[in-house]
């Protein structure tokens, strides 16, 4: 992970972004930025030392009163600032994302649009934060009820979704009068500071936005430090239970999103056409480093899994692999050569443990490109739920059939796994996909939809082992869990003494 003074003195080094301005990390542990169509590092990160990272807090803590006054329309106002600013500067946003991750341009740009869609939800917060009031609850009282901000907030994201994750997270906080700290991943963190640059420039005040990079030292703060009234997570199924624990052993609001084994159930009357072009797209896009990617396929039949793959397999072949930056390329390369060693380590045993390998995307070396980090599309058949690669979460483009008999036993299927994150079914029958839409236990379904993300103003997140938390993320539960619920019940003097009451008020 750390690096020599030589080769750091001839890349780019990542600043945090603290109090309103780029701040050099003075960290002695830096981490190493790759090109992963390359293999070749381009810049370095420092990681914040446990002083670094309260310094941001106590910037987010400094700003909040100012900002947290400030009326609502006046902070979307700066939001609306941010989104025209994004908007103008999507091909710039989306090359870096595709530096930094390797996914292909088309898919980053895609990323960008789906996180502005998050800030447009949130440049309505006026609306969205209207309270409620009852006249006349009792003579002459009155109830009003309003949300208001927590205070400084924190984010820890993912390196699959190095603009996304961190645009379902903050715009809200921030709209709801929130001040807020990002610690991105130190795969691919420049977006982070790109945005925190672009806020500044929508005019957002000093120390309301922060990006402090690193590793564990730096997550310990945000999960410690007092001023940290909450925070959103999104990675792994063991993190994320970590920090859901720790943080709220701390006396925090946590939401954490882990991991997922999306299934996408295909009944014998789908257009299975339309079938395979959403499986190719679902469990190959982005390299599978999606947790909204469709790594499980249960075809309903024997005839229905013999036709799927029939179709599959020549497409899978045929993927088009290569650099981010080839407009004509579907899937780019994995993010860290560590991380394709692990997605290559799962393709080992699934063989091991038995499974019919029908497509093997290990090995791929790209001319001009050996050293970047490519493995192409694999397919497998025949796998059984007690197998590694059916029941954990892969994260690359690997996608596994598990056949089934029935309807009912692939929802059974379905709901026994423990992660719940996102399902979809493919059926042309009604009462079919509405059995599997009331009885799922996911927390995101598609009806012959393969990656059914909802929309901004609704909801982000998963059941079971999916999601730690209470709330699910941006849209009316985003709202909910940056803000605290006050009632004030009123009465002002008319004169009339009522004299002491000394039992129960019951406002009659």
């Amino acid at each position: 992970m750390a690096s020599s003074a030589h080769q750091q003195a001839f890349t780019r080094i990542v600043p945090h972004f603290v109090g309103g301005q780029s701040v050099e990390g003075r960290g002695e542990t830096r981490g190493e930025i790759f090109d992963p169509a390359t293999g070749a590092v381009t810049a370095h990160v420092p990681f914040a030392t446990a002083a670094e990272a309260a310094a941001a807090i106590e910037a987010a803590a400094k700003a909040f009163p100012a900002w947290s006054a400030t009326p609502p329309h006046i902070r979307a106002r700066v939001l609306f600032r941010f989104r025209d600013l994004v908007d103008r500067n999507i091909d710039r946003l989306a090359a870096i994302i595709t530096s930094e991750h390797g996914k292909v341009l088309s898919d980053a740009r895609g990323e960008v649009i789906r996180g502005l869609e998050v800030v447009e939800f949130a440049c309505g917060i006026p609306q969205v934060l209207k309270g409620e009031i009852s006249e006349q609850v009792g003579r002459g009282v009155d109830v009003i009820s309003a949300r208001e901000p927590l205070g400084v907030v924190a984010g820890i994201s993912p390196f699959n979704f190095p603009a996304m994750v961190p645009m379902w997270m903050f715009p809200v906080a921030l709209a709801c009068g929130n001040t807020f700290v990002m610690k991105p991943s130190e795969k691919d963190p420049s977006l982070a500071v790109e945005l925190a640059l672009l806020l500044k420039e929508a005019g957002l005040p000093d120390g309301v936005f922060n990006v402090v990079h690193g590793d564990k030292v730096a997550v310990d703060v945000l999960l410690e430090h007092p001023e940290v009234q909450a925070i959103s997570f999104v990675g792994s199924t063991p993190i994320a239970e970590h920090i859901y624990r720790t943080g709220t052993a701390a006396g925090k609001r946590v939401q954490a999103l882990g991991g997922a084994k999306n299934h996408m159930v295909i009944m014998p009357d789908a257009d299975l056409d339309g079938a395979v072009d959403a499986l190719m797209g679902a469990a190959y896009g982005s390299a599978g480093e999606r947790c909204m990617a469709i790594s499980v396929a249960v075809p309903v039949g024997k005839d229905t899994a013999d036709a799927l793959i029939e179709r599959l397999v020549p497409r899978v072949r045929a993927l088009k692999i290569g650099p981010g930056t080839d407009g004509e390329a579907e899937m780019g390369p994995l993010v860290s050569r560590a991380h394709l060693d692990k997605v290559s380590s799962y393709i080992d045993t699934g063989v091991e443990e038995g499974a019919n390998l029908l497509v093997d995307g290990r090995g791929l070396s790209l001319q001009g490109y050996e050293q970047g980090f490519y493995i192409g599309g694999s397919l497998f058949d025949g796998v059984r739920p007690d197998m590694r690669i059916y029941r954990e979460e892969i994260f690359g483009p690997v996608l596994s059939i598990v056949r089934s008999a029935t309807f009912g036993e692939a929802l059974e299927l379905v709901n026994a796994h423990e992660f719940g994150n996102g399902t979809a079914i493919f059926t042309r029958d009604g009462g079919i996909a509405r059995t599997f839409m009331t009885r799922v236990k996911a927390g995101m379904v598609g009806i012959n939809v393969p990656i059914p993300v909802p929309m901004a103003f609704h909801s982000f997140g998963g059941w079971k082992r999916s999601l730690f938390g209470d709330h699910h993320m941006h849209g009316p539960e985003g709202v909910r869990f940056y803000t605290r619920l006050k009632a004030t019940t009123v009465r002002w003097p008319d004169g009339a003494g009522l004299g002491a009451e000394f039992t129960m008020p019951t406002m009659s």
